[in-house]
């Protein structure tokens, strides 16, 4: 005897209900040439201007003004993990003699202003002098690459 594949019993209604732990999202994680390609992308104005502000306020910048900036760089790059952020970023210090550049730290908390001469951590030291370039309004580090962005936004891929 054949037995019915879908139940044709409609008088019975069934609740159910799922909790948002039983809920997941999956993600890929951009990996080789995909990351390359996504890293490539023009910036956003409001990133660019958020990094930019760096400088408005004196030798010190204020937690609020550095989370900020981390919310930014979150907002900018909500496809990558936190891994794949830059390890930092540096640019040009316009608060006159005696600095020359700052930088963001790789935890992304610690805003550092550098004199003329003066040591940078080590894997920061190789954007020192690209961002000197005024084509530049600030350069992200990275382990394998330094990426130059312009006041529009424009990426610059420097290897090395």
């Amino acid at each position: 005897m054949r037995r019915p594949i879908i139940n044709m019993n409609v008088d019975k209604k069934v609740n159910v209900t799922v909790s948002p732990k039983q809920v997941s999202r999956t993600t890929v994680e951009l990996t080789g040439m995909a990351l390359d390609k996504r890293l490539r992308q023009k910036r956003s104005q409001a990133y660019v201007d958020c990094v930019a502000k760096l400088d408005a306020c004196g030798v010190t910048s204020s937690q609020a003004q550095i989370n900020d900036l981390i919310q930014a760089i979150q907002n900018e790059f909500p496809d990558l993990t936190p891994y794949q952020y830059p390890i930092g970023i540096i640019a040009k210090c316009y608060l006159g003699e005696p600095y020359e550049v700052h930088i963001l730290d790789v935890k992304l908390d610690i805003v550092e202003h550098y004199k003329k001469g003066e040591m940078l951590p080590s894997q920061m030291d190789r954007g020192r002098g690209i961002a000197l370039h005024p084509n530049y309004v600030f350069i992200e580090v990275y382990n394998d690459t330094l990426r130059a962005v312009t006041t529009n936004g424009d990426v610059s891929v420097i290897q090395g």
